[in-house]
């Protein structure tokens, strides 16, 4: 990024923020750096739209959202109902700079922020925390863990999207940012609600939460969500459940607090969640007849498919996706005194997913005649398939290995906490230790099956069709058990200092050392010319039937991250702020990758960023922030996808470090109240991405064919460079005894965005959706309230994952988004 382009960026939001905001008598919180008073944000209606006095916590204490030199997007608990966020990729919806990599369906979303995206084996390049607690980690075959899983959004203070390296004061280290999950504190009133919520798909919906002060000093806060919808894709196949893609979860969460002392609070959550439901599945949308045998079969899976947008063919009996978790969160405040505060956090979790599913969404059975096969350099044969005819042929099925979950994994978390202020109140500060254990509870893994034919794969009984036509094994089973560990420990501090009143500089230090190992056994069973008595071997020649097929792999990484930052408060409306920030996502291991690579190196990035936060009074209420920034990438971790042609081994994924990425953009989140009851709301994000440079990456036995998702000189994956969010609510003026009735309408409209560069059909298309909420709170002055909602009112078909598979599976294969949803919420309040 050039310097004439961060000057006109910060030369525009400067001018317009000099030309919009007059100095205003709008209280501000108590200080900029520690206020005593909190306030939500503004609601979807035109209630309170003064943005200046959302309070947020992104710096690890309470401020003003317009006083924090970081782009943040914040949720109330209110917009994400009025906006029917139930999940992750829900969230990404709303939220331009945020995108999410759904490839193993809404339960498992992965973020990415900005360009910097998670690839299945990594840690999170934007990790969520709940309760200042970083979520637990997966370290299974899919990206369960280290997000927002299902009951996550549910009595929640806000949610707080954090865009950049967020590696001086968050437990661990990312590059791309932080999603912030704040939930309702146990209060002084007796209070709560019950709420029912139906909707189309026979969705159920029940919340109910108490908040119960025994006495001042003792508060109690619980609450549940329980949701059913049935699945939005319609499965032809025959094969399995009618439905995919539903929804069955249940969350729970009990918060205390106890005032020990009155300077010693102790405050703990415990929260238990549980989905199980069929899991989603990819569908096939195109096929390649270059690419022989498959091709044709995809071909004509298309033809058995149906014409509906959400038609799928399901090839697995029993599919499930399985995800229970439970954690405990102390937190312990004391306030020694006005100038000091010692805070502890710790939190212990355990979660455990189930996985089956066909993994790319194919049906797949034997022709009668296979066609065009080729045989000799520039021949090709049709060949008939005889009795074999109508067979079906499993491409890709993920199962569960015989009484093995696929995550079996427990976090633990501890982190000691001193924040401070000078005398003078000039110097505000923080410092901590931190540390991070996550060990298996048990084996975990899976079992594939590939191009074959199976009755019963967890005994092994299959036949190799395909073998049997070419003479040679074409197919198998492939067996992976393992566990992972991670320890992760970590030093900050971090100090803002108020050169001037208007003038503070901020710096912050983290050194943080990582260290992964795991283990892993792998095997592949293939079944011709003998099915009665598969031929057992090892996937990776680097291992052998004589140890079991195992392998041992460790990997320690350790770096310092920084952050200096000048923010400029000519007065309590204008904010104009420059940072420098050194990120880091720590090396790791691949246990179940190809051998050479099995293990990555730690990424780095250093991001320039400069924006301002205004707000302003005349000649309307409202704000307008605007950043933009600057990353220079080096070593990231991109996903290699490594394919055996001959059928040797079941597809896999690899991690490499890329050379040298760019990322710039610019966003602009505003909000106005142009007449009375009316608020519009916008988020616009700008993102230009660029892989620079990338080392060849070549394929390794049992793999022939290596391909990275993102390719030189392209744009980086899950990276639209255009995305825009646009609110627009209005309060009717009804008399205050009929109670508050306010309807909004938000447009999202998302570019294109590359999914896999080994694709021609790779770039997911640009899609625009509508959703309409109407809400009536206190209907006639009774504590009931009322709400209708409807997301994707206009029905659009858009997919949200591409698998990449076009050139070499001869199909390609996506995953779907939801299709218009529409319900009602009656809530019944009481206390208060």
């Amino acid at each position: 990024m050039s310097n004439q382009f961060v000057k006109s960026i910060w030369g525009a939001g400067a001018a317009l923020g000099m030309g919009l905001s007059l100095p205003a008598n709008a209280q501000e919180a108590t200080s900029a750096e520690a206020p005593a008073a909190t306030s939500e944000a503004a609601s979807s209606g035109g209630e309170s739209a003064d943005m200046a006095e959302v309070i947020v916590t992104a710096r690890r204490f309470e401020e003003r959202l317009q006083d924090v030199p970081i782009s943040i997007t914040v949720f109330n608990q209110q917009q994400l109902a009025d906006r029917n966020v139930v999940n992750a990729s829900d969230l990404a919806t709303y939220t331009p700079s945020l995108s999410a990599n759904q490839r193993f369906g809404s339960d498992n979303t992965s973020f990415a922020i900005r360009g910097f995206t998670q690839e299945l084996r990594t840690s999170s390049s934007v990790a969520t925390y709940f309760a200042d607690v970083v979520a637990p980690r997966g370290g299974g075959s899919v990206t369960a863990g280290e997000g927002a899983g299902p009951g996550a959004f549910f009595d929640l203070q806000n949610v707080q999207v954090l865009k950049g390296p967020q590696g001086t004061l968050f437990g661990r280290n990312t590059t791309g940012g932080a999603v912030l999950l704040v939930p309702q504190k146990p209060g002084k009133a007796y209070e709560g609600y019950a709420e029912q919520s139906f909707g189309n798909y026979d969705l159920v919906r029940t919340q109910a939460v108490a908040n119960l002060p025994f006495t001042d000093a003792v508060r109690l806060r619980l609450g549940a969500d329980y949701q059913n919808r049935d699945g939005v894709l319609k499965n032809t196949s025959g094969t399995g459940p009618e439905r995919l893609g539903d929804v069955a979860y249940l969350a729970a969460r009990a918060s205390l607090v106890l005032d020990l002392a009155a300077n010693l609070e102790n405050y703990t959550i415990a929260s238990y969640s549980r989905s199980d439901n069929s899991g989603g599945l990819p569908q096939v949308f195109a096929c390649n007849t270059a690419i022989p045998v498959f091709g044709q079969m995809s071909c004509e899976q298309l033809a058995r498919q149906g014409s509906d947008f959400h038609s799928v063919q399901n090839p697995e009996s029993d599919p499930r996706s399985y995800i229970r978790q439970w954690q405990a969160i102390n937190t312990t405040t004391w306030n020694v005194n006005d100038n000091l505060t010692v805070k502890n956090i710790a939190s212990y979790a355990q979660l455990k997913t189930i996985y089956r599913t066909g993994v790319f969404g194919t049906n797949f059975f034997m022709p009668s005649v296979l066609q065009n096969v080729p045989v000799a350099p520039g021949v090709a044969v049709n060949i008939p398939t005889g009795p074999l005819a109508g067979t079906p042929i499993t491409f890709v099925n993920s199962d569960q290995a015989t009484g093995v979950p696929t995550t079996d994994q427990s976090t633990l978390s501890e982190e000691l906490q001193f924040q401070g202020r000078s005398e003078d109140q000039k110097l505000v500060w923080q410092a901590g230790l931190y540390f991070e254990r996550s060990k298996p509870e048990g084996i975990s893994g899976s079992q594939s099956i590939y191009r074959l034919n199976c009755s019963d794969a967890a005994n092994l009984q299959c036949i190799d069709p395909l073998g049997m036509i070419f003479g040679r094994p074409a197919g198998l089973v492939q067996k992976q058990l393992g566990n992972i560990e991670y320890r992760n420990e970590a030093v900050y501090a971090q100090g803002t200092y108020a050169l001037t009143e208007q003038f503070k500089l901020t710096g912050g230090l983290r050194y943080t050392r990582d260290h992964t190992e795991g283990d892993s056994q792998m095997w592949s069973y293939t079944f011709y010319p003998n099915p009665s008595s598969p031929t057992e071997s090892c996937v990776n020649p680097s291992s052998s039937l004589a140890n079991g097929c195992a392998k041992s792999l460790k990997k320690d990484s350790k770096a310092p991250t920084w952050l200096i930052d000048l923010n400029y408060k000519p007065n309590q409306d204008v904010l104009l702020y420059a940072k420098y920030a050194r990120g880091y996502r720590q090396g790791s291991v691949n246990i179940f990758g190809a051998d050479g690579y099995d293990s990555f190196d730690p990424e780095k990035v250093d991001t320039y960023e400069v924006g301002s936060k205004l707000s302003f009074k005349v000649p309307f209420p409202g704000s307008f922030n605007i950043a933009a920034f600057y990353n220079d990438f080096r070593d990231q971790q991109l996903q290699v996808n490594f394919t055996s042609t001959t059928g040797g081994a079941v597809p896999s994924t690899g991690i490499v470090n890329a050379g040298k990425s760019r990322i710039q953009g610019v966003e602009v989140e505003t909000m106005i109240m142009p007449l009375k009851g009316v608020t519009l709301s916008v988020s616009y994000t700008y993102l230009d991405t660029e892989l620079k440079s990338l080392d060849p990456v070549s394929a390794v036995a049992p793999y022939d064919l290596a391909q990275v998702q993102a390719a030189k000189g392209g744009p980086l994956t899950f990276s639209p460079k255009n995305k825009m969010s646009l609110t627009a609510a209005y309060r009717f003026p009804l008399a205050d005894r009929l109670g508050r009735l306010e309807a909004a309408a938000s447009y999202i409209y998302t570019d294109k965005q590359l999914s896999s560069s080994a694709s021609p059909l790779g770039t997911l298309p640009s899609f625009e959706l509508l959703n309409l909420n109407l809400n009536w709170g206190a209907v006639g002055g009774s504590p009931v309230d009322l709400a209708l909602f409807a997301t994707n009112v206009l029905d659009k078909e858009y997919a949200t994952y591409i698998s990449g598979l076009y050139n070499n599976g001869g199909f390609e294969s996506r995953q779907l988004g939801e299709p218009r949803m529409f319900g009602g919420r009656l809530r019944y309040n009481f206390g208060g």
